[in-house]
């Protein structure tokens, strides 16, 4: 019964943002967008496709959503939106940095994308553009990947955190006690193996059309770079999202080296008590800047 109750809850939510889509004006962009698609499926393999335009797509989007937080350490007025205000990282520790992410993407990642295709192949994934799938479904299962992955992330972060582990392998994410935005995929190739494992789970389970993949890379992105940013700004539209964690959530647990292990929301962490010490530090310090106001 509950089971039925719940395949109808979402599709009467289906159907309605199927309803409000039908209403909204026809996108722009969809027609140079297909033509786009069709001529990039017309010059180049599957194989191409999945793996070095994926490849791409996730360095184009990592740097590119990084470069704001980069550029923010030099505008004077960015510096009350930071978090921990005492704490800027050096330009030469921003250049080692980024050598450690380029070994992780070309060397760790890359043969894991590589698998993309293999995948699709396998399990008849469609490419074409008339299979393509619509953006309000295309934006639940981007949001289902989301909780498999903060779920998976929850669990195995804190395990990472396990005074017998920790040393070895998640010690390295941790090298930054401030973080910024192009740190976040800085890790041990261990870690970027055990925690990027939950970003591929959603795909074997959700993906009806190779761009998911492309469409969760952006998403997830996204996200982690925006936690990871250090800076907490106001008009943030990802703090529309119910339960989103955010750069404050994270930026604690970076201060702190312990709790707040979710990666995207804060459920799990309300669950299981492991953000006690976060709120008291946020009530703390909304009291402190009431005072100064």
């Amino acid at each position: 019964m509950a089971a039925n109750e719940s395949v109808g809850i979402f599709s009467s939510a289906s159907l309605a943002v199927e309803y409000v889509d039908s209403l909204l004006p026809e996108n722009p962009l969809q027609e140079p967008f297909k033509n786009a698609w069709n001529y990039m499926l017309d010059n180049y393999t599957k194989f191409q496709v999945a793996t070095w335009g994926s490849l791409m797509v996730h360095e184009v989007l990592y740097f590119l959503f990084s470069l704001p937080g980069f550029l923010f350490q030099f505008i004077p007025y960015m510096k009350k939106y930071k978090i921990q205000k005492d704490k800027t990282e050096t330009l030469e520790n921003q250049w080692k940095c980024f050598k450690v992410l380029l070994f992780n993407h070309f060397c760790i990642q890359l043969p894991l994308i590589c698998g993309i295709y293999y995948f699709t192949e396998y399990f008849n994934i469609p490419y074409d553009w008339e299979r393509m799938p619509r953006w309000c479904m295309l934006l639940a299962r981007c949001f289902g990947c989301a909780v498999i992955e903060d779920t998976w992330h929850y669990f195995m972060h804190g395990l990472l955190h396990h005074r017998r582990i920790y040393k070895y392998i998640h010690k390295v994410h941790h090298e930054f006690q401030a973080p910024f935005g192009m740190e976040a995929e800085y890790a041990h190739p261990l870690e970027t193996l055990i925690l990027g494992t939950g970003f591929f789970i959603g795909i074997m389970l959700l993906c009806d059309h190779v761009i998911l993949f492309w469409a969760w890379v952006t998403v997830r992105l996204l996200e982690t770079i925006d936690v990871h940013s250090s800076y907490d700004i106001p008009i943030n539209p990802l703090h529309l999202i119910p339960f989103y964690a955010g750069s404050r959530h994270h930026d604690f647990h970076h201060m702190n080296f312990l709790g707040n292990y979710a990666s995207t929301f804060t459920r799990w962490d309300r669950i299981f008590g492991t953000d006690s010490q976060f709120q008291a530090y946020y009530e703390k310090m909304k009291k402190s800047e009431k005072k100064t106001e």
